[in-house]
């Protein structure tokens, strides 16, 4: 089992910045691939970002690519996510997740509780 914990949500103007994190404890000691969603009110969970376990590749959802960068440091089991440029349509309840298996598909295992994360205009 591996548990997810997400900080660094807040209020942020447009145009500003927020660095969300996640730390993993539990069976860290496995390779994940690590990922970002958002989910807001009224809309599905949607994929923002993910990286593999070495953090070698990343990939993103077009609607954050040059704004957004994950990250990773496997020596403190934390992903990061660097959102700059932020817009209104960025308002979203941000979870991470893991997940063992290889490869890119949105199908992970373990899932934070989330962090809100609000832009205003």
């Amino acid at each position: 089992q591996v548990q997810l914990v997400e900080s660094g949500g807040g209020l942020v103007q447009a145009g500003g910045s927020l660095r969300l994190s996640c730390a993993a404890s539990g069976r860290t000691s496995s390779s994940y691939r690590m990922a970002w969603f958002r989910q807001a009110p009224g809309k599905e969970r949607e994929f923002v970002a993910a990286i593999t376990w070495s953090g070698s590749a990343t990939l993103y959802a077009h609607s954050v690519k040059g704004r957004f960068t994950i990250s990773r440091e496997n020596a403190k089991n934390t992903v990061y996510l660097q959102m700059n440029s932020l817009k209104p349509e960025d308002t979203a309840v941000y979870y991470c997740a893991a997940d063992s298996r290889l490869g890119w598909s949105t199908d992970y295992d373990y899932w934070g509780q989330g962090t809100q994360v609000t832009v205003s205009s």
